[in-house]
Order: C-alpha cells, then sequence, then structure tokens
C-alpha cells in the first residue's frame, strides 16, 4: 500500500469511528438528481451529483441501470436503457479501499408518442354469442378460443366460416377461464384470479397438465414469439415465461411518452410486436416486446355497434392474426359477429 492510500485510509477508517463505528460507507454520500425529477424518458440526458458528507473525495463513480452501466461524463448521463418502465439507478462509489452504493427510484418513459391507426373490415363471420371471448388464435386452419365467468369458462376449437363450436372443454365452476395461447402442438390457458393455467394437446383439447403462477398478480392474456410466452396481469407489466417450466423469467413494463400503462387485456405476437386490446376500451395497442414501449394505438370504435344489441353485451375482446392473409380478427365478450380486419395508419 502506498502512503498516499494509507493516509486515505487511515482517514476513512477516523470517519468510521468518529461516527460512532458506522459500518455503513453509504451513509457518507448521497445521490442526487437534477430537479429533484424522478420520470425521465429514454436518452434523456440528466444531471446527477453525489454529495459528500464528510468531505470525501471518491477516486470513482459508476451509474447503472438494470446491471448496464451508465456512461457520465461532468455529472451528466444518458439513459440510453433498453427497456423502460420504473428502474433503479444506482451508483458505485469507490474511495481509498473502500466502495459505498447508492440508489434512487426513477421511471424512464417513452421519448416518441405513438402512432395512430384506424381499420377497414374485411370480412364478417358468425360467433358464439354466449361466448364472454377471453383469447383467440388460428392454428393449423382452426380458430381457437378461451372464454370465461364462473361456471362457464371453456375452450373451444370453432370453425371460423361458420362459427360452429367442434370440440369444447369446460373448465369447471371453480375457475374463470383468460387469455389463451398455442405453442408447439400445445394450448396454454390461464383464468383470473385462481394463480393457475393449464396445458391441452392442440388436437384433442386433453388436459395434460397444469401450472401455478409466480409473481404475477391475475391471469389476463397470452401470446407467444415461437420460443418464450408473454402474460398481461392487469398490471404494467407484461411477464416472460418459460414454455417447459411455465416460470416468470423476466418482464417488460408497459409505458407511452406520459406514463405507465397497465390495461394490457388480451394479447397477439406478429412480427415482433405484441398487439394488446385494451380493458374496456374499443382499441389495441402495439406494444415494443424489447423495451415496452407502445408504438402504435389501434382506434376500434364503432365495431361494438355493428353486432347485436343485447342485455349481455360487453367489451371488445380477442384478437387472432391470420399469418397467411395478414389481417387481424377481432370480436368482443357475447359478440354475435367476428370482424376480419386490416389495420391502416391515419
Amino acid at each position: 500500500m502506498s502512503l498516499t492510500k494509507f493516509f486515505v485510509f487511515s482517514s476513512i477508517t477516523l470517519l468510521f469511528l468518529a461516527c460512532g463505528g458506522e459500518k455503513n460507507p453509504a451513509k457518507f454520500f448521497s445521490l442526487e438528481i437534477e430537479g429533484n425529477k424522478n420520470e425521465f424518458t429514454k436518452n434523456q440526458l440528466i444531471g446527477v451529483k453525489i454529495k459528500s458528507k464528510k468531505d470525501i473525495v471518491p477516486d470513482r463513480i459508476t451509474y447503472s441501470i438494470d446491471g448496464a452501466v451508465l456512461p457520465h461524463d461532468q455529472d451528466k448521463i444518458a439513459l440510453n436503457i433498453d427497456r423502460l418502465g420504473k428502474k433503479e439507478l444506482k451508483a458505485v462509489v469507490e474511495f481509498g479501499e473502500s466502495s459505498a452504493e447508492l440508489s434512487k427510484k426513477i421511471r424512464v418513459l417513452s421519448d416518441t408518442s405513438p402512432a395512430l391507426y384506424t381499420y377497414e373490415i374485411i370480412n364478417e363471420y358468425p360467433h358464439d354469442m354466449e361466448a364472454f371471448t377471453q383469447g383467440l388464435e388460428f392454428y393449423q386452419g382452426f380458430l381457437y378460443e378461451g372464454t370465461g365467468q364462473k361456471g362457464k369458462s371453456s375452450l373451444r376449437r370453432t370453425k371460423l366460416e361458420t362459427g360452429e363450436v367442434l370440440v369444447k372443454v369446460d373448465l369447471g365452476y371453480n375457475f374463470f377461464g383468460e387469455g389463451i395461447t398455442v405453442m408447439n402442438n400445445k394450448i396454454y390457458q390461464l383464468t383470473w384470479r385462481s394463480k393457475t393455467g393449464f396445458i391441452y394437446d392442440a388436437e384433442t383439447l386433453e388436459r395434460l397438465d397444469s401450472f401455478q403462477y409466480g409473481k404475477s398478480l391475475e391471469g389476463w392474456g397470452l401470446c407467444n414469439d415461437g420460443s418464450k410466452i408473454y402474460k398481461s396481469d392487469g398490471t404494467e407489466k407484461i411477464w416472460i415465461l418459460d414454455p417447459e417450466t411455465l416460470k416468470e423469467e423476466d418482464y417488460i413494463q408497459i409505458v407511452t411518452n406520459k406514463s405507465l400503462f397497465n390495461k394490457a387485456n388480451e394479447l397477439e405476437f406478429v412480427d415482433g410486436k405484441i398487439y394488446a386490446n385494451v380493458w374496456q376500451k374499443e382499441s389495441m395497442m402495439i406494444i415494443n416486446v424489447r423495451s415496452g414501449a407502445i408504438e402504435g394505438v389501434v382506434n376500434l370504435g364503432g365495431l361494438k355497434q355493428k353486432v347485436k344489441q343485447h342485455t349481455n353485451l360487453d367489451v371488445l375482446n380477442g384478437i387472432a392474426y391470420h399469418p397467411e392473409r395478414k389481417t387481424f380478427f377481432v370480436t368482443g365478450k357475447n359478440w354475435d359477429k367476428i370482424f376480419e380486419i386490416r389495420i391502416v395508419e391515419k
């Protein structure tokens, strides 16, 4: 140890003793953000400062979010992070033989506003008006549907052109069915508040297994990208699940350029984006699966007025993408029609 480092280390030791044997060096510093703000946008340059309470001069300061180091210059850092939402800005202060870790909770939102879209109706098809639609997906020429309501929840294989229910499996009175997705010849179906999901054989609809939720609060929507399953739960989070273990390995957070968003319901994965029904709204979001930013909003207003109006008519819900036609199929809870639409930018 050099003489200089010895004096620095000795000084720090004396500081510990002067503070009654204080063993937490982080209490010698504070992390301050310019303007005391806690909400920013992606790539924004923000002012940060480490203030010493004991006149200690740091040897080195490292800032990071989600484990990724953020370059800084003259007390400025750029929030060029991949995933947006609620974050913890960490600062590691090195001085002498010691170091201290400080943190601040912040929100990082999108730096662009969503593009606006509308729709064109291509076709209309019959739909079971008794189906409280929660999930919708095409697989091997058939339309699969998950429905909700206690005592009425089911998984179905249907024929698009006629609306005929070819095979139907009931979930049982104790379960409120939610979203579905099909992957590797298996169908995965959520339930709402039972913290339980089911796995079926896609050919026979035989129930193969069940799985339990992890940290996610509820079961809302499901989709997959061919290797991972994505799950909404009524919060701003979309959970990323391992399809073999069904464990929640990670999550993204849904954000706009103004706030976090917590109303993603039924999900569909198309060309690297997640399309999500907005709960209790006649609209659909287009979500960047890497960052969580809402890149587009599709106004689906007017569709509900085109179906039979009756006492049990409920909100729009259900998205299925047809890869050959390159069109979307949407319906709602207790609607008597499914609409084939093309999304058009305004």
